[in-house]
């Protein structure tokens, strides 16, 4: 599942674009517990465990407000039996800027014309799954 970015003001203006559920750790707080943290607030699934990293990214990140962060992106796949995604729990900066969600099949990752960060994911999903589910 990812989320449509859309930021309309401040340094990030114009940058339209899908990327997974996520934040930065709290203090104290594993990438997992992170991760599973994340999920619940963003979407309002309940998991107990991310299930295991596939996949990790560093690099320099500019925030809305133009801070620059030094991002540390772990990434895991974690299996849902129920789709239904709420937006409940959302900052009001979520609310402003995260405009849609999509569960994705890992074809429709690799024929998109939009931006997706990673952008290696379609690669990525293919190398760990196989047939045509949705993420």
């Amino acid at each position: 599942m990812l989320f449509r970015f859309v930021h309309e003001r401040g340094p990030l203006k114009g940058q339209d674009f899908w990327a997974t559920p996520g934040g930065a750790l709290e203090v104290n707080e594993t990438f997992e517990q992170a991760a599973v943290r994340e999920l619940r607030e963003e979407t309002a699934i309940e998991v107990s465990t991310p299930g295991r990293q596939v996949f990790r990214r560093e690099f320099v990140l500019q925030l809305p407000d133009g801070e620059y962060v030094a991002a540390d992106e772990r990434y895991f796949v974690i299996e849902v039996t129920d789709s239904s995604v709420s937006r409940g729990g959302w900052t009001s900066l979520e609310r402003e800027v995260m405009r849609d969600f999509k569960w994705w099949s890992v074809e429709e990752l690799e024929r998109t014309t939009d931006t997706v960060w990673p952008n290696e994911l379609a690669m990525l999903l293919q190398s760990i799954v196989s047939g045509p589910k949705g993420y």
